[in-house]
């Protein structure tokens, strides 16, 4: 099951896993984009909510047995501080931290010895992002919400990963007001899908990726559309 399925680094996971040969179901808010995400990959899908306690269980109910998780959804939001509001900074923290526990305590049940959960979370958990007060505290929280769990879950035989990314190159980049060296959607597939063959008997915590910005594999760094803007060349 990947969460956050219908776009972005949600889509590029599932569409590895799918190549592998997984039987992959998408898990989303929105119908429309999540149903041509698991028609263009060949995956099956759930419209859930990962952050709604009551619906994403229902949703995933007609699942028997899930053998690996891969939390993705998530957005990247919010402001300064002194400009935002409340409901602003819960959204965020709604979004992806909330969902960490209400998808493991719908999918927690349905797994076994030798599952795995993934949780994609991002550089600002060790480097807090000004303006992004919420989102840095969401994602700190996150990798310590997987490192709690791991304590809890090792006893039943199941892994618990976390992909620390920094910038990845989605849509959700455009909105950074400035340009940066970033991944791509496929590195982190490549993480996620690897992490599955690592020996169940491995503790593996973290896995942090991040752009190499000198010699003959440093890509171009990404001009998001918000920098273009405040340059004037948007």
């Amino acid at each position: 099951m990947v969460t956050g399925g219908s776009g972005g680094i949600g889509k590029g996971c599932a569409a590895k896993l799918c190549e592998l040969g997984y039987d992959v179901v998408l898990a989303a808010r929105r119908e429309a984009p999540l149903r041509a995400a698991a028609d263009e990959i060949g995956a099956r899908y759930v419209v859930a909510d990962a952050s709604d306690p009551d619906g994403f269980g229902s949703a995933i109910s007609g699942l028997d047995t899930i053998d690996l998780v891969v939390h993705a959804a998530g957005t990247l939001g919010g402001t300064y501080a002194r400009k935002q509001t409340f409901e602003q900074w819960q959204t965020i923290i709604s979004a992806n931290l909330d969902s960490c526990f209400v998808v493991t305590a719908a999918a927690l049940p349905r797994m076994r010895a030798g599952s795995r959960f993934v949780f994609i979370s991002s550089s600002a958990a060790h480097e807090p992002m000004m303006a992004r007060t919420a989102y840095s505290a969401s994602k700190a929280g996150m990798n310590a919400f997987a490192r709690a769990l791991a304590l809890e879950v090792d006893r039943d035989g199941i892994a618990v990963h976390i992909v620390t990314p920094g910038p990845v190159e989605t849509e959700m980049l455009q909105d950074v007001p400035f340009e940066m060296y970033a991944i791509q959607i496929a590195d982190v597939a490549a993480a996620v899908a690897w992490l599955d063959t690592v020996d169940p008997a491995v503790d593996l915590p973290e896995i942090r990726l991040s752009a190499v910005q000198r010699g003959p594999y440093a890509r171009p760094p990404v001009v998001p559309t918000e920098a273009r803007r405040r340059q004037g060349t948007a």
